[in-house]
């Protein structure tokens, strides 16, 4: 069975760049939701309970058809969160980023619609900024995420409410500050 990851940090350690209430909700409503109905859809597949996240997001097309978007949705949520907790860790070390791609990255996730995220990934022509709908995954199409930034509204709205570009902005300041 999947279960929540703890964070190596303090919700308050990304203060004032993310807030408390904000990152409590957000790890323990949110991603353990994701957790609960990734392990649902799988109830029925003993057979997929014993395969990791990321080798059930690798090959979705191996994951039966009347779980694949349960699985997509919620293991991509899962695993996506768990991403993005770890690079927030403010020990964690930071990939340097050219000032064009942290604007193209910047202008991709302003131009994204509605929810999904943002991503930096390890494509076959070097760094590449991409955005996904929803809880898809990079890894579900082979890409390797170095950065990745939650659009969705839970992910910034207490604190910046409908103001994305402030909660963009504040995150790519944390990260090269």
């Amino acid at each position: 069975m999947h279960t929540l990851p703890k964070l190596n940090y303090s919700y308050d350690a990304l203060e004032p760049y993310i807030d408390a209430q904000t990152m409590e909700i957000h790890h323990t409503k949110h991603h353990q939701t994701y957790v609960d109905k990734l392990n649902a859809a799988l109830e029925k597949y003993p057979e997929l309970q014993t395969k990791t996240v990321e080798e059930l997001l690798q090959d979705l097309s191996a994951v039966p058809e009347d779980i694949r978007g349960a699985v997509r949705n919620h293991g991509g949520g899962h695993w996506n969160h768990r991403f993005f907790w770890q690079i927030l860790d403010p020990k964690a070390e930071r990939v340097a980023l050219s000032d064009e791609l942290k604007l193209k990255f910047k202008n991709a996730a302003l131009g994204h619609f509605g929810s999904g995220w943002v991503w930096l990934v390890k494509g076959s022509e070097g760094l590449e900024v991409m955005t996904t709908p929803n809880q898809d995954s990079p890894i579900s199409q082979g890409l390797e995420p170095v950065l990745g930034l939650d659009l969705w509204e839970h992910a910034y709205y207490l604190k910046y409410q409908n103001r994305r570009v402030e909660y963009i902005d504040s995150i790519l300041n944390y990260w090269y500050k």
